[in-house]
């Protein structure tokens, strides 16, 4: 009878840290939704919504437990972002969007930020990457002026 009550007793906690990790990464990916939300603005040359998207991005990631993710990550993040928020030149956006994407690319090697695939997008004008929802190349770093200048790395699944 022990050994049924131990056996159920584990699996209660099992589904439970099992539901913890699925919040966890609920925020995770919420973050990585306003990233995207940061990549579209910018690729569409429109610094004042890539400034509310790193505005969310901000407030997203001050929502996230540093035992998930640790505070020296959160802060490159919010650091990268506030420069993006704070600054209505498209240039210096794109100049941040850099560090930002190299941090969340970093970041999607840790956690899994979406339940589809990731594409790691890279722009050699720019010597930049990128994280994208889509394989489609809609390059950040050059908005209209070279949209679809680019090619896909990698895959993240």
């Amino acid at each position: 009878m022990k050994k049924y009550i131990i056996t159920a007793v584990l699996s209660v906690l099992s589904v439970i840290s099992v539901a913890a990790q699925a919040k966890k990464d609920a925020k995770i990916s919420g973050l990585y939704q306003n990233y995207i939300a940061i990549k579209s603005a910018l690729a569409s040359d429109d610094a004042n919504k890539a400034s509310i998207a790193a505005t969310k991005f901000i407030k997203t990631s001050s929502e996230i437990n540093n035992k998930a993710v640790s505070e020296a990550e959160l802060n490159n993040l919010r650091k990268d972002a506030k420069i993006i928020a704070g600054s209505k030149n498209i240039t210096a956006q794109r100049e941040s969007f850099h560090k930002l994407s190299d941090n969340m690319i970093g970041l999607s090697n840790e956690f899994k930020l979406s339940q589809n695939p990731i594409y790691v997008q890279y722009c050699p004008m720019a010597d930049g990457s990128w994280l994208s929802d889509e394989s489609k190349i809609i390059n950040p770093y050059y908005g209209k002026s070279m949209l679809s200048c680019g090619s896909v790395k990698s895959t993240i699944k």
